[in-house]
């Protein structure tokens, strides 16, 4: 069988590019942004520029670095985060490359997580996105220092401008310019480096670029922009604050110091722009990288699970590892991916899982770019890599040789809503199936798998429809598991409403000893959940020894109900009478007049369907809450208030809603408020189905029995 997952090429001798890093020397930066962005074609464009790579890969070719799952090379997106470092003038940047799909948001929090410093990628053409804003909010939760890469400019319908105003409008006077375009009409020409005043001609082949002085038609929006990033850059300092007041030059070496600083307190979000495809603008972007960019040791301290902050000792005996992402690989195994939080790491080491409290021995350690591995001896300080086959290690766990109660702080995944049932599509498939999600759950915490236990149906849930797309795929591609997605059985209950008598009796007789069994029963609602079973017998109707077979009896009949099939809740059931037969009775009797009893009286108490309810919480911008209102309502839903948001601009719209009436919530709150939208949901009891409603249920139940 054919499996196009993955090919590992592992180099098992160190080369000379990627011996170990000192700290200091070392930078982690995530790129984020909205879908197709180009952030897999930037990552492409500054593997090519540093020689990390031999060709500029292209997404349309299916053969980037970063993007090689076969579902990725068939999407032509990114599924999956990446790592992929490189080196530019003695620096090793560690490049997380993560999906822009709101689907796979679990691996962006992943990478979120170990960076040091977000780059968000913006299409020069389409400016400011929702990607564009949750990358934000996302970098600022991180507290990561941001920076902007405004892509495209190969495009002649892309706006530099306009994209930067928009910037600036949406996340403040710290947006501050580095680069600007040169435009001759529609056509880029250069592009503009602020902090050395001077223009750059850009080679589509190498990357490479030519300094040239600034053209006099240019002069002018130089200036104006030059001058935008040096108050930016004089906030930072009150020396360079009076020098810049006083007109006084502030030297490059001041001004890359201040970028720096800036970059890590926020005082500054830099923006830079170019063509990731033709490679413009992207050596000037790995030189600030190089230059400015923080490294792990800026934060001096790192958050443990508590949120308390627990020291970064770079040099120090104890050595500590975060695993932020877990892969499932059919022929290495598991591979741990994970950041050196503390110390050095090397080889052969034994560290302790501190959630666990079990010893791991790490045995060789890589670093991964793409799906190519490399082996080496250590790493330092900050410094990510992976290691392959933990037995008992998962993402978000910490490995240290030190005191085994560090918890770094974990990844936070989101919540899942999108359910889905699994059938099994090839023969022998389904004996398979949990097998394989086991594996894939390993790596992708934002799933669950479980059997129901009314139906019996196999339910997988995601963040939405093309991640369990994706997840279904990975089974195939990896294990050789074909499924296929049907609705979910929505676990409905019955119940009844008033009080009602039956009367039950089985009697058999075929020769020999026979079958008798008779009960009178009174059914009501109650008060528990299941059954409440009680007994008013006098004078030996029914022998006491038959009562636990009459129980069983009702309890074994409430597994289905009356309208639809659905197992019946809230029942009190009372044996009143019956009679018996000295020879003939036995247990088996009583426990089928009990069924019959049931089959009797529930008819005739009122039964009603009942339905899962759940509070629903959505955040969305007040521009959306009118419509998100009217669809609750078409939902059947009830709105119980509207708060607040911690979010300026936005609101929290709290209501219950049935359940059945979210099966599609994640999509549709989607394309009603273009992603903007947040919601958290959780099922809290059951209610009684309006009849309308009910009917179309219990005909589709009888249709399908």
């Amino acid at each position: 069988m054919k499996r196009d997952y993955l090919l590992i090429f592992i180099t098992v001798k160190e080369t000379p590019e990627m011996e170990m890093f000192e700290t200091k020397n070392i930078r982690n930066v995530c790129l984020l942004g909205h879908g197709d962005a180009g952030k897999t074609s930037l990552a492409e464009a500054m593997l090519y520029i540093a020689k990390a790579t031999d060709r500029l890969g292209k997404i349309s070719e299916g053969n980037t670095v970063c993007d090689y799952d076969a579902e990725e090379v068939k999407r032509s997106c990114s599924i999956n985060a990446t790592v992929a470092p490189l080196v530019w003038e003695g620096i090793k940047i560690n490049v997380l490359d993560t999906p822009g799909y709101p689907d796979f948001e679990g691996d962006v929090l992943e990478c979120a997580r170990v960076a040091d410093a977000a780059l968000i990628v913006v299409d020069g053409k389409a400016g400011v996105e929702v990607g564009t804003e949750t990358s934000f909010d996302l970098a600022k939760k991180m507290l990561l220092p941001i920076s902007f890469f405004i892509n495209r400019f190969d495009d002649p319908e892309a706006r530099f401008y306009k994209v930067f105003d928009s910037l600036r409008e949406h996340f403040g006077v710290a947006v501050c310019p580095v680069q600007i375009p040169m435009i001759d009409g529609d056509k880029v020409t250069g592009f503009l480096d602020l902090l050395d005043f001077e223009s750059y001609i850009f080679d589509s082949a190498t990357g490479d670029y030519l300094s040239l002085e600034i053209p006099e038609q240019f002069m002018s929006i130089a200036e104006e922009y030059r001058n935008m990033l040096f108050e930016s850059i004089a906030q930072t300092d009150d020396a360079l604050m009076e020098k810049f007041f006083a007109g006084e030059e502030i030297t490059r070496e001041e001004s890359v110091e201040a970028i720096h600083n800036g970059i890590i307190r926020g005082e500054i979000i830099p923006v830079f722009c170019g063509a990731a495809t033709k490679m413009w603008g992207v050596k000037t972007l790995l030189d600030t990288i190089a230059d400015s960019y923080p490294r792990h040791t800026a934060k001096k301290t790192e958050l443990d699970a508590l949120g308390e902050d627990i020291p970064i000792d770079k040099e120090g005996d104890v050595c500590s590892l975060f695993v932020y992402k877990t892969v499932a690989d059919p022929f290495v195994g598991k591979m741990s991916f994970f950041k050196v939080m503390n110390g050095t790491v090397k080889k052969d080491m034994t560290l302790t899982n501190t959630r666990t409290g079990l010893s791991e021995r790490l045995g060789r350690i890589y670093i991964v770019r793409g799906k190519k591995q490399e082996e080496v001896d250590t790493l330092a300080c900050g410094d990510i890599g992976m290691v392959a086959k933990l037995n008992d290690t998962i993402s978000s766990d910490t490995l240290t040789n030190g005191n085994a109660d560090i918890h770094y702080y974990p990844v936070e995944y989101p919540k899942a809503y999108t359910t889905k049932g699994i059938v099994a599509l090839g023969k022998g498939d389904e004996d398979k199936i949990s097998s394989g999600i086991a594996k894939l759950l390993e790596e992708d915490r934002t799933i669950s798998f479980r059997v129901s236990k009314e139906s019996k149906q196999m339910l997988l849930t995601g963040v939405g429809d093309t991640h369990l797309d994706v997840i279904a795929a990975k089974l195939k591609n990896r294990f050789g598991i074909s499924i296929g997605f049907v609705p979910e059985k929505l676990a409905y209950r019955e119940t009844i409403r008033k009080r009602a008598e039956a009367e039950g009796k089985h009697k058999k007789q075929s020769g020999g000893s026979g079958q008798y069994g008779h009960v009178k029963m009174t059914f009501a609602p109650g008060e528990e959940d299941g059954l409440t079973f009680t007994e008013t017998v006098f004078g030996g109707e029914v022998p006491k020894n038959f009562f636990p077979a009459v129980q069983k009896g009702i309890e074994e009949a409430m597994q289905q109900g009356v309208l639809a099939g659905y197992p019946m809740v809230g029942l009190a059931a009372n044996l009143s009478g019956g009679s018996y037969h000295d020879v003939d009775s036995n247990e088996i009797s009583f426990k089928l007049a009990a069924i019959l009893a049931y089959k009797d009286g529930i008819p005739k108490a009122s039964p009603v369907l009942l339905e899962p309810i759940g509070t629903l919480a959505v955040t969305a911008p007040d521009a959306y809450v009118g419509d998100i209102m009217g669809d609750l309502n078409r939902r059947r839903g009830r709105v119980l208030g509207i708060s607040p948001a911690p979010k300026a601009g936005s609101q929290i719209v709290e209501a219950e809603v049935p359940y059945a009436e979210m099966t599609d919530y994640v999509v549709a709150l989607r394309a009603m408020t273009q992603g903007r939208a947040r919601f958290d949901y959780e099922t809290v009891r059951y209610e009684e189905v309006p009849m309308n409603v009910a009917q179309k249920i219990i005909d589709e139940a009888k249709k399908n029995a």
